[in-house]
């Protein structure tokens, strides 16, 4: 069961001749759920060999032009490519009227249904969910309304162990019992608990997605112990002026993000144009959290899957 990141572009704001604005795809157990839709992503989508026909679910953090321009092309593009199952939007109020805008244009002929869902709320936030895998969204602290977003996969039924099933002589409504976490029950009372007849078949994974925004109190809730975290990572601390001027991130306080919350690896990117490459901005972060690296366009970051055996 695949869970892994793709950066599509690593800029910020400004054009930079060696990287595209912000777009990434997630792949969780197949399923390609598309954050944030810079200018040029669906030439990224192509060159790197994504599916446009897998993408069923987008998620847009904020209405600036780097996080959206692309959308437009993408849109048209899925209708070129016949598109007709239903697309999810997820995105701020404010994407209404860009997405009204793309209809009055460019929407005739378009026979699938765009609906969008609208990321709203102070607080973390369960927006979305499958069998396996919860979405949620969570505010940040940029200059117009702007969300990030924490997909988590759900804990699995537990395994009884195979050796266990005989000398207990498990009935099949015991072991249903025991896979949805319940002690084993005979004649009214717990015979055996359920953790020493069960087991966990992996650990759940999950990552979390902060772009754009300025530092503030409580981030590291939203995003405590991912086993992977993309943060935004606009400059170095030498325009930490700047950075809280425009309400950006810089590459130390995305690592205090990262170490505070305890994530176990940390992705950094968005990257202002003045930098040529990101070797000044992950060598400050990596002075902090260690275990950082900086996305790199067509990189997959995959989160392992640590399964137990049973045995």
């Amino acid at each position: 069961m695949k869970f892994s990141f793709t950066s599509l572009g690593t800029a910020s704001a400004l054009p930079a001749v060696n990287r595209f604005p912000g777009a990434h795809v997630l792949d969780v157990h197949g399923r390609l759920f598309l954050i944030d839709c810079g200018e040029g992503c669906q030439i990224q989508l192509r060159k790197f060999g994504f599916s446009f026909a897998r993408l069923s679910h987008i998620f847009i953090s904020h209405i600036h032009g780097d996080h959206v321009f692309g959308i437009f092309g993408l849109l048209s593009t899925m209708s070129l490519l016949g598109r007709t199952a239903d697309l999810y939007i997820f995105a701020p109020q404010s994407f209404a009227g860009i997405l009204e805008m793309f209809n009055l244009h460019f929407g005739e002929g378009i026979k699938y249904k765009i609906i969008h869902e609208v990321l709203m709320g102070d607080s973390q936030r369960l927006i979305y969910q499958t069998k396996g895998t919860e979405v949620y969204s969570f505010p940040l602290n940029h200059r117009v309304d702007c969300y990030g977003f924490r997909f988590t996969e759900k804990i699995p039924p537990r395994n009884v162990y195979k050796h266990l099933i005989e000398k207990y002589q498990l009935s099949l409504s015991e072991i249903a019992s025991l896979k949805r976490g319940e002690h084993l029950v005979r004649d009214g009372e717990d015979v055996v608990k359920n953790e020493e007849l069960t087991y966990l078949p992996y650990q759940p994974r999950s990552f979390a997605y902060c772009s754009d925004t300025a530092p503030f109190p409580g981030i590291h809730e939203y995003v405590c112990d991912v086993d992977l975290l993309y943060h935004e990572a606009t400059f170095t601390k030498e325009l930490t002026d700047m950075a809280r001027t425009t309400m950006h991130s810089t590459a130390s306080q995305a690592a205090k993000v990262a170490l505070r919350a305890g994530v176990k690896k940390l992705i950094i990117g968005h990257f202002s144009a003045r930098y040529k490459d990101s070797t000044p901005l992950l060598k400050e972060a990596r002075e902090l959290f260690p275990n950082t690296f900086a996305a790199v366009e067509g990189m997959e970051f995959e989160i392992e899957l640590k399964q137990d055996s049973g045995v």
